[in-house]
C-alpha cells in the first residue's frame, strides 16, 4: 500500500513533512469514549465509581517498558521477594535480581539484542548450509520436506531483498527533495510547523511550492516522517531482517535458542534499547487515568510486568514460551502480546507453554497482525490460538482485530486514504479473530516522559487487555473464562454497517464476516453484564 501512495504522491506532487503536528483533540483517548470507542469513561462515572478494585497484574511480553515513565507511576510489577541489585536470585525463581519483569535479549553483560533476523532468514541460512551443494535427486525422503521448506524460505528472502533494493533506490531522489523541502521549511518557521502555518504560505514566493508539497503529501494521510520510515524499513530488511549472514543471538547471548532448558541467559533491563511499542502497549492498558497530563489506560488498578521478548525483527519461539511461564509463575493474570511471525520452528514448546498458561487460568491477549489478512488461513501468523492439529483453538486467548473512530472511508480514485470502521491493515477472520478493539489513531506513552500516536492490532490487543484487568480488578468473583465470555458477549455491533475488507478495499462487509463476536469491545457493556452476572 505504501509503495502505491509513494508513486502516487511522486507522480503528483513532491512533498515533504507535516512536523510536530498538534494532537486534534478529538484524538487522545477517544478509545475510551463513547460511540466507535469502548465507553470506558461512562462505566467509571456511572457503575465503578463509588466499587472496590483489587491490583490485578498485566504481562506485557514485548519491546520493553520505561518504567520510569510519568504516567506509568505506580502501575509498574514488583516482585516483592527480590532484593535489587544484590546478585542474588533471592526468590529462587530462576532469574537474578528480576524487580520489574525479565529481558530475555540480553546477556549478563547488560548488553542487549535490538536488530536482528526475522524466522524465515534463521531458517533460510539454517537449511542453507545443509542444501546449497545438494541435488533434489540425491536427498532421502525426509530431506525432501527439508528442502520444499528451503526453497520457499529462500524464495522470500531473496525476493524481499530484491524489493528493498528497489524500494531504496526508488524513494532516494524523493527523499532528496523532501529533505531539502523540510529544512527550508524548517528555517523559515523557526522549527517545527503546523498544517495550518503551511497553508498561510501556501503563496510565499520563498517557501510557497515547499508548503505546497508538503500539503500535497498531507492530503494523502502521510508525512515526510513517513516516508523516511519507509525507507529505514526497506533499509533494515537489508541489513538484518531479510540477512542470513549474520546471527547478532549468537555473538551476543550465545545461548541455544533450541534448547528451552537452558534459562541461564537474559538480563533485568526491561526497558532495553528500544521500549517505544512496548511502553505505548503498557499505557494503553494502565496509564493513570484522570491526572491530567497524556492518556488514560483502560484499567485503573493495574501492575504491569515487563518481559522483554521483542526485538526489531522477530522473536524466538524459545524466549516467547520462557516469558508465557514467567509471567504465569510470578502472579500474572492477563499476559498481552502484541507480535507475531510467518515461521514458528519451536511451535511444540510455545504451545505447551499457552497450555500452561490455560490450566492456571492466565488470559492471553493476542494482536491479530497489520497484513489484512485472513486469519482463518491457519500457518501465517503466530503464536495463533489454534495450531494445526488442535481441535478446538485455547479456551484462554482472545485474538484481536484493530477498529477505528471513522464510520466512513475515504477514497481518492480507487486509493483507500481513510478506513472504515475496520482498519484497513487489520487481520481478520470469523473463526480465528475473536473481537475488534479501537487500533487507529491511539495516543499512548512512549519512552522518556513522551506520547505518540501509533496505528496496528498491536494497540487493539492492550485495549481488550486493559478490559479483562478492569473486569478482574472490579470483579475478583467471576472467573477468567467468565469474563472472556462477557467481553465477547457484549460488544458493540456495527449491524448492517459495512466497512471495505481489509484485503480487498473494493469489497464491503460488515463485521460479522470479520470476527467471531462480529462487533468491537465495550466495557461499559461488560461492566453493565458482569454487574448482574
Amino acid at each position: 500500500m505504501m509503495k502505491y501512495i509513494i508513486t502516487l504522491i511522486f507522480v503528483c506532487f513532491f512533498g515533504a513533512g507535516i512536523n510536530a503536528q498538534k494532537i486534534d483533540k478529538k484524538i487522545p483517548n477517544w478509545y475510551n469514549g463513547n460511540k466507535f470507542g469502548m465507553g470506558t469513561d461512562k462505566a467509571y462515572a456511572k457503575i465503578l465509581a463509588n466499587k472496590k478494585s483489587r491490583t490485578v497484574i498485566v504481562a506485557v511480553i514485548d519491546s520493553g517498558v520505561d518504567i520510569e515513565h510519568e504516567d506509568l507511576k505506580g502501575h509498574i510489577w514488583i516482585n516483592q521477594d527480590e532484593i535489587a541489585n544484590n546478585g542474588i536470585d533471592d526468590d529462587g525463581n530462576g532469574y537474578i535480581d528480576d524487580i520489574n519483569g525479565w529481558n530475555f535479549l540480553g546477556n549478563s553483560e547488560g548488553e542487549n539484542l535490538n536488530d536482528v533476523r526475522l524466522e524465515v532468514a534463521r531458517i533460510y541460512a539454517e537449511l542453507d548450509v545443509k542444501f546449497k551443494d545438494k541435488s533434489y535427486p540425491e536427498l532421502s525422503a525426509e530431506e525432501k520436506k527439508q528442502y520444499a521448506l528451503y526453497k520457499e524460505v529462500k524464495e522470500e528472502v531473496v525476493k524481499n531483498r530484491d524489493e528493498a533494493e528497489k524500494g531504496i533506490e526508488s524513494l532516494k531522489e524523493m527523499i532528496t527533495v523532501l529533505d531539502g523541502s523540510d529544512k527550508k521549511l524548517r528555517k523559515h518557521f523557526g522549527g517545527d510547523y503546523t498544517i495550518k502555518q503551511l497553508k498561510g504560505v501556501k503563496k510565499d514566493p520563498n517557501v510557497g511550492d515547499e508548503a505546497t508539497q508538503m500539503l500535497a503529501l498531507y492530503k494523502f494521510g502521510y508525512t515526510y516522517a513517513d516516508i523516511v520510515a519507509e525507507n529505514k524499513y526497506y533499509q533494515d530488511n537489508l541489513d538484518f531482517n531479510y540477512n542470513p549472514d549474520i546471527d547478532a543471538r549468537a555473538d551476543m547471548i550465545g545461548d541455544n535458542p533450541t534448547d528451552f532448558s537452558d534459562r541461564n541467559y537474559g538480563n533485568n533491563d526491561v526497558e532495553g534499547p528500544d521500549a517505544g511499542h512496548g511502553t505505548h502497549c503498557a499505557g494503553i492498558i494502565g496509564a493513570l487515568r484522570n491526572n491530567g497530563i497524556g492518556n488514560d489506560g483502560v484499567a485503573d488498578n493495574v501492575q504491569i510486568m515487563s518481559l522483554r521478548a521483542v526485538p526489531n525483527g522477530d522473536e524466538w519461539d524459545k524466549d516467547v514460551a520462557l516469558a508465557v511461564r514467567y509471567a504465569v509463575d510470578n502472579g500474572a493474570k492477563i499476559i498481552n502480546m502484541s507480535f507475531g511471525k510467518s515461521y514458528s520452528p519451536d511451535k511444540k514448546q510455545v504451545m505447551e507453554a499457552f497450555r500452561y498458561a490455560e490450566e492456571n487460568e492466565v488470559l492471553v491477549i493476542h494482536a491479530a497482525g497489520n497484513e489484512g489478512m485472513d486469519n482463518d488461513d491457519l500457518g501465517h501468523n503466530f503464536p495463533t490460538p489454534k495450531y494445526e492439529g488442535m481441535s478446538d483453538k485455547f479456551n484462554n486467548w482472545i485474538e484481536v482485530g484493530a477498529s477505528t473512530r471513522h464510520k466512513k472511508p475515504k477514497f481518492y480514485k480507487e486509493f483507500l486514504f481513510r478506513p472504515g470502521l475496520a482498519a484497513d491493515f487489520s487481520n481478520y477472520g470469523n473463526e480465528i479473530v475473536d473481537v475488534f478493539a479501537p487500533g487507529y489513531d491511539i495516543y499512548s506513552t512512549v519512552p522518556e516522559n513522551e506520547y505518540d500516536i501509533y496505528d496496528g492490532t498491536s494497540m487493539a490487543g492492550p485495549m481488550v487487555a486493559g478490559v479483562a484487568a478492569l473486569m478482574m480488578s472490579y470483579f475478583p468473583e467471576i472467573s477468567m473464562m467468565q469474563i472472556k465470555e462477557i467481553i465477547l458477549m457484549t460488544v458493540q455491533k456495527p449491524g448492517k454497517r459495512t466497512t471495505p475488507l481489509p484485503s480487498d478495499h473494493s469489497k464491503e462487509v460488515t463485521f460479522d464476516e470479520l470476527c467471531v463476536s462480529g462487533g468491537i469491545v465495550n466495557v461499559y457493556n461488560a461492566v453493565e453484564l458482569a454487574e448482574s452476572w
